[in-house]
């Protein structure tokens, strides 16, 4: 079955169309590597597909059907995490209150729940911050409490955006192993939106690109090319191959790393996370 499906879809955000005409299906149990240029849409197609944004032309399934909002087979991870609750709450009670809705206070958990909660932070390599309030925790500690809760409850399909922002690069490659594991062994369909490509091979069974109101889904060796990828980038693309990684070069420039380093200057939370760069 397609998990997600676009057919002639056009998304756009008061009146400018981030993706055009625009058709492509993800299969079940498919870990899709999500990257492009910043503005590309990767954020705007997540939204898409948790029913927060309709398209303005042609259409888009998820499971088969038009998207709802609040879908429980969906799991989460926004790109914008500066909404955290309460800052004293501790990592657990603020796990058992996204397990029963978006209600802030701790509700009362079953055993099942309990378990499942040990279970989820253990997965997420948070099981040391169960305790902890957040308000005492590094940006890349939430980061991984975070990821925790949008493993809750079993979901279907798995909506990471820019998972690995701020997080050192011993824990991007945990978190990448981690969500690849747990996906492989629920069937659980994921995108999973970076800035790089290189450390997400390994792990992807195919990467789709958007970019310039187009998207492009298949394997590495199909997209990543420099005439596919000057078509998303709107300039003259060089791909280089060397020692196992792939370099997205424009003139010279390496166009995912310029990328990333330019991307968060104003934003939250990102002062100490360029050091792995």
């Amino acid at each position: 079955m397609n998990v997600i499906e676009l057919d002639h879809a056009t998304l756009a955000i008061g009146g400018r169309k981030i993706l055009v005409d625009t058709s492509f299906a993800i299969k079940s149990g498919e870990f899709i590597g999500v990257l492009g240029p910043n503005g590309a849409g990767k954020t705007t197609l997540m939204r898409a597909v948790l029913g927060l944004l309709a398209p303005s032309a042609g259409r888009l399934s998820v499971f088969g059907r038009a998207p709802r909002s609040g879908d429980p087979d969906i799991g989460y991870l926004p790109q914008v995490r500066t909404v955290l609750p309460d800052m004293r709450v501790r990592g657990r009670d603020f796990i058992a209150s996204c397990m029963h809705g978006e209600r802030w206070g701790v509700p009362w958990l079953s055993r099942v729940d309990h378990k499942m909660i040990a279970e989820t932070l253990a997965a997420a390599g948070a099981r040391d911050l169960a305790d902890r309030p957040l308000s005492d925790m590094s940006g890349g500690e939430r980061q991984r409490l975070l990821l925790a809760q949008a493993l809750l409850g079993e979901p279907r399909l798995l909506l990471l955006d820019e998972p690995l922002i701020s997080l050192d690069y011993h824990y991007q490659e945990a978190v990448i192993d981690l969500v690849r594991r747990f996906a492989r062994n629920r069937n659980i369909t994921v995108l999973f939106s970076a800035h790089e490509l290189n450390q997400l091979i390994g792990a992807l069974d195919r990467v789709l690109y958007l970019g310039n109101g187009h998207a492009a889904l298949g394997t590495v060796e199909e997209v990543v090319t420099a005439p596919v990828l000057s078509r998303l980038y709107r300039t003259e693309i060089e791909v280089v191959r060397a020692d196992g990684h792939i370099f997205v070069l424009s003139r010279g420039r390496d166009v995912e790393r310029a990328d990333h380093l330019h991307d968060h200057g104003h934003d939250h939370d990102h002062h100490d996370h360029h050091h792995h760069a």
